[in-house]
C-alpha cells in the first residue's frame, strides 16, 4: 500500500515546525501583544478632552483642559497613556489661548506638552480647533476665520515638524449645528442661514489649514473626525425636516471631500446663503494629504422620533458599524473610530467590547480601518448637557477618573490591547511601507 503524503512529509521533515514555516504561516504571529508603534500597526488610541466653546453669549469660556486639571497634570496624564501601552493619542492644543492675534502666538503650554509627548514616544493626532475660537475672532459667523486659522495651522506644522497626523477641525457638522442652529455655543444662533454660514466657514478653514500643513508636511495624514449620527423617525409619513436632517449630517464631509450633495441639500444651501461661486470652490477638489474619515460614535448619537414628536436616545440600534458603513460607501476613505464612551462607568467595559466587535466586522468586510479611540483618557465635565451650563457634574466616561485612578474600562482596554495590539491596519499590512512622499492621487480607483 503506498504511503500517504503526510507520512512522506514526516519522513523528510519530522513532526511539525517544517523548515521555512518560521517565516510565517502556521507558525506566524497572531497579532497579540501590546502595540509596537510600527507604521502598519493598527492605531489604538485615547484622547484628552479639550473642548473650549463659549456660552452665555461669549461671557463664559468652557475650557475642559482646565476643568479636568490637565494643564497642571499634563505630564501625569501623558504618562498614563504610555502606561496603558498606547502609542497614539488624539490631542488638542488650546487654540483660543495660543492664537493671540494675526501672526501672534503663545507657545508656552504647547511647547511643554508636545515635548513630553515626543519624549514618551507617543504619536499625536493633533487636534487644531475643538468647538471654539479666540475671542478676537468672535465666532463662526466671521468670514475671516479661514484665513486666520490657516495661518495658525501652518505655524503649528512649522513649529512641530515631527507631527504627521492632524485633525484640523473636530466635528465640523456638530460645531456648526450647536453654535448656529441649536443656539448652545459661541454665536448661539438658531436659524438655517447662520448654520450654513458657520458650516461653510468651518469647511473652508479646514481646507485652507490642510493646505498650509501640507507646505510643511507634504505627507500629512488628515484624520477628519465627524459625528456618526442618525434619526429614526417612527411615523408612517416621514417628515421633510427629518429627511433633510439625515442628509445634512453628510454636508460637512460632502463639501470637504468635493462630493456633490443631494439636490434638496443643495437647494437648502442656496436658499440659506451659499453662493454658486462658493459651491464651485468647494467642488474643485479635496484637500491635500492622505485623507482618513474618522467617525465618532456614542449611543446617544442615534435618536428615535416617536409618532407624537418626542425624542429618545436609541443607544446602538444601528451602531457604529452600520452608520459608518454608510459613510464609507459614500466617501470610500480609510476609516477610524475616533471617539466613543458611555457616561455610566459600570457599563463602559461592555460598551468597549461592543465597539470592538463593530470594528472587527468592518475589517472582515474588507474596509481599511486605521484605528480605534476610547474618548477620553480622564473623566469629562458637563457633557451630559453639552457644556451648555457650568454645573460641574463629572461624567464618568474616562479610562481614569479626575483623581487619575483607573476605572474598570481601563482594565478592559489593557486586555484588548494585549489580545489585538499588534494587528496591522489591513491583513498583511506589513507588506506596505509608509514613506514621506506626498499624496499624489487625483482620482481614487
Amino acid at each position: 500500500m503506498p504511503k500517504d503524503f503526510l507520512s512522506l512529509i514526516k519522513e523528510k521533515y519530522n513532526d511539525g515546525h517544517y523548515e521555512g514555516d518560521q517565516y510565517g504561516g502556521a507558525a506566524g504571529r497572531d497579532g497579540s501583544g501590546l502595540p509596537t508603534g510600527a507604521p502598519n500597526n493598527f492605531m489604538f488610541a485615547t484622547g484628552i478632552e479639550c473642548s473650549y466653546p463659549t456660552i452665555d453669549h461669549g461671557r463664559t469660556r468652557r475650557d475642559l483642559l482646565a476643568e479636568t486639571g490637565h494643564y497642571d497634570r499634563y505630564k501625569e496624564d501623558l504618562g498614563l497613556v504610555k502606561d496603558l501601552g498606547l502609542k497614539s493619542l488624539r490631542y488638542g492644543l488650546p487654540y483660543y489661548a495660543i492664537h493671540k492675534g494675526p501672526g501672534k502666538y503663545d507657545w508656552d503650554f504647547a511647547d511643554a506638552a508636545m515635548a513630553e509627548i515626543k519624549r514618551l514616544g507617543i504619536t499625536p493626532i493633533l487636534d487644531l480647533l475643538h468647538f471654539g475660537v479666540p475671542d478676537w475672532l468672535g465666532n463662526f459667523q466671521n468670514p475671516e476665520l479661514p484665513i486666520h486659522f490657516a495661518q495658525y495651522a501652518g505655524a503649528v506644522a512649522k513649529r512641530f515638524p515631527w507631527v504627521r497626523f492632524f485633525t484640523p477641525i473636530n466635528e465640523i457638522y456638530v460645531t456648526a449645528k450647536l453654535s448656529a442652529r441649536e443656539g448652545v455655543w459661541n454665536e448661539q444662533l438658531r436659524d438655517d442661514r447662520s448654520f450654513v454660514t458657520a458650516l461653510k466657514h468651518l469647511v473652508a478653514a479646514s481646507i485652507m489649514a490642510t493646505q498650509q500643513i501640507a507646505t510643511h508636511r507634504p505627507d500629512c495624514i488628515i484624520v477628519q473626525s465627524e459625528s456618526a449620527e442618525f434619526l429614526h423617525e417612527l411615523r408612517s409619513d416621514p417628515s421633510p425636516e427629518i429627511i433633510l436632517q439625515n442628509k445634512l449630517r453628510f454636508l460637512a464631509l460632502d463639501l470637504l471631500y468635493a462630493r456633490h450633495p443631494d439636490a434638496d441639500v443643495l437647494n437648502f444651501l442656496y436658499d440659506n446663503g451659499l453662493t454658486r461661486t462658493e459651491y464651485d470652490w468647494f467642488m474643485a477638489g479635496e484637500p491635500p494629504g492622505y485623507q482618513v474619515m474618522g467617525n465618532d460614535y456614542y449611543g446617544r448619537n442615534e435618536w428615535i422620533v416617536l409618532p407624537n414628536g418626542e425624542r429618545q436616545t436609541s443607544m446602538d440600534v444601528l451602531g457604529w458599524y452600520n452608520i459608518t458603513k454608510e459613510y464609507y460607501n459614500r466617501y470610500r476613505k480609510p476609516v477610524m473610530h475616533t471617539e466613543t464612551n458611555v457616561f455610566e462607568a459600570e457599563q463602559a467595559p461592555g460598551w468597549l467590547w461592543k465597539q470592538w466587535v463593530n470594528i472587527m466586522q468592518m475589517r472582515q468586510d474588507g474596509v481599511p480601518v486605521l484605528g480605534f479611540t476610547w474618548y477620553s483618557l480622564i473623566d469629562q465635565v458637563d457633557w451630559d448637557i453639552a457644556l451648555s451650563r457650568k454645573v460641574g457634574k463629572v461624567n464618568a466616561c474616562g479610562l481614569y477618573d479626575l483623581d487619575r485612578r483607573p476605572r474598570p474600562v481601563a482594565d478592559a482596554y489593557r486586555l484588548l490591547l494585549k489580545e489585538y495590539g499588534q494587528i496591522t491596519i489591513v491583513p498583511h499590512g506589513e507588506l506596505f511601507e509608509v514613506t514621506n512622499e506626498p499624496a499624489t492621487l487625483k482620482v481614487e480607483v
